[in-house]
C-alpha cells in the first residue's frame, strides 16, 4: 500500500516533469489538492528528529522506540511529543528492525572426572516420549559412570519426587551409596533435586 506522502510525491513529479495539471495529477494518484498544496511547517525539525533516531538505532542496535524516546526526552531535554517521534520512527521503518539476539557468556566447561571404580559417580537423568494416542510418558534412568551400567529405570506417565526417592532407596539397598551423584537435567527441579540428595545424604552437586 502506497502512503499518502508517497502519492503526493508522485503527483508532484507528474506536475513538474510531465506538465500535468495539479487537479489531473491529484485525481490520477488519489491525492486531494489540499494534501498536494500542504507545506509542513516543522519539516526541518522532523529531519532533526529523524537524524537523532537513525543515529541512536545505529549505535544502540538493541534499543527500541521507548529507549530512544526516553533518551531524547530525559537526557537530551527535547520536548517532542511521543506521538510525533513515533510517527517519524515508523516512517523510517525502524520498527521493522530485527534486534540482535543476546548471547550468554558461558564459562569454559570443566572436563568430567573419570571414575576409577564402581559406585564412585552415578548419573541420573529424565527422558520423555509420546505414545500413539498423544500421551507423554517419562523415564527416570540411573547409570554408574564407571562401566555405564544401568542401575535402575522408572517408566510412568508421571514421576513425582516420592517415586524417584523410592527408586533411589531400592538401588542403594543392593548397591550401596555412591560417592557423588551427577544431575544435569532441567526437568528435575531444584526443590526435588535438593530433597532427593538430602534424603540420600549428599549435598547438591
Amino acid at each position: 500500500m502506497v502512503r499518502p506522502s508517497q502519492r503526493r510525491e508522485m503527483a508532484t513529479w507528474a506536475v513538474r516533469s510531465k506538465g500535468r495539471s495539479i487537479s489531473r495529477a491529484c485525481r490520477l494518484f488519489g491525492v486531494s489538492e489540499t494534501c498536494y498544496r500542504y507545506e509542513p511547517k516543522l519539516s526541518g525539525e522532523n529531519e532533526r528528529i529523524a537524524d537523532w533516531l537513525l543515529r541512536l538505532t545505529h549505535n544502540q542496535r538493541n534499543w527500541g522506540f521507548g529507549l530512544c524516546y526516553l533518551f531524547l526526552r530525559n537526557v537530551k531535554g527535547y520536548g517532542w511529543n511521543h506521538k510525533r517521534v513515533y510517527r517519524i520512527y515508523r516512517l523510517l521503518e525502524l520498527n521493522l528492525r530485527i534486534k540482535p539476539k543476546r548471547r550468554l557468556v558461558r564459562e569454559t566447561p570443566r572436563p568430567l572426572a573419570v571414575p576409577e571404580a564402581i559406585n564412585e559417580v552415578w548419573s541420573m537423568d529424565f527422558m520423555h516420549d509420546n505414545l500413539d494416542d498423544g500421551r507423554q510418558y517419562r523415564l527416570f534412568n540411573v547409570l554408574d559412570d564407571f562401566n555405564r551400567e544401568g542401575l535402575g529405570i522408572e517408566v510412568d506417565l508421571s514421576l513425582p519426587s516420592a517415586r524417584v526417592i523410592r527408586s533411589r532407596e531400592q538401588i542403594i539397598e543392593w548397591r550401596g551409596k555412591p560417592k557423588a551423584i551427577r544431575c544435569d537435567n532441567v526437568l528435575l527441579t531444584r526443590r526435588n533435586c535438593s530433597e532427593l540428595t538430602r534424603h540420600i545424604g549428599y549435598d547438591d552437586s
